[in-house]
């Protein structure tokens, strides 16, 4: 059984404790959730771990796609109001994302910010699921096992 890093992990509404941190800050592979679409250029992308973190989990960019464009299609979080147009690539900056928050709050009109945040970490955390679930090498089935636990 591994310890969580507590320097890496942060809780929040609706995943509740141990969520992790962004990819790019040294995440685990539950953070793949909040990561961008593959293939395009990125402001920090200097420390992006997306791609590195797919291959080693032998996840090929378009599957990873297919997975997050299925999820955002089941959940209507299609959106052209936010980054390549859907919510599955939202990040998951608690300091708020003005295109995610509008987003979201069309989404879920009726709905406080707070009520809003539950739901949106509740589905990432699912997405975070799924995602580690269509890992289909055995060595990397292995390495994943603790995480998935966790979700």
């Amino acid at each position: 059984m591994l310890n969580l890093d507590q320097e890496k992990v942060r809780d929040l509404p609706g995943w509740e404790k141990n969520a992790p941190i962004p990819i790019c800050m040294d995440g685990d592979y539950r953070a793949l959730t909040f990561c961008c679409k593959p293939g395009y250029s990125l402001t920090f992308g200097f420390k992006c771990q997306r791609d590195k973190t797919l291959k080693e989990l032998g996840i090929t960019p378009e599957e990873f796609i297919k997975i997050k464009e299925g999820f955002s299609k089941e959940n209507n979080w299609d959106s052209d109001i936010v980054c390549f147009g859907s919510m599955t690539y939202c990040c998951m900056r608690s300091g708020g994302c003005p295109r995610r928050d509008l987003a979201l709050s069309l989404r879920y009109p009726n709905k406080t910010l707070e009520e809003i945040m539950k739901i949106y970490y509740q589905k990432k955390k699912e997405l975070a699921k799924i995602i580690l679930e269509n890992v289909k090498d055995p060595e990397a089935k292995e390495k994943i096992k603790y995480y998935l636990e966790l979700l």
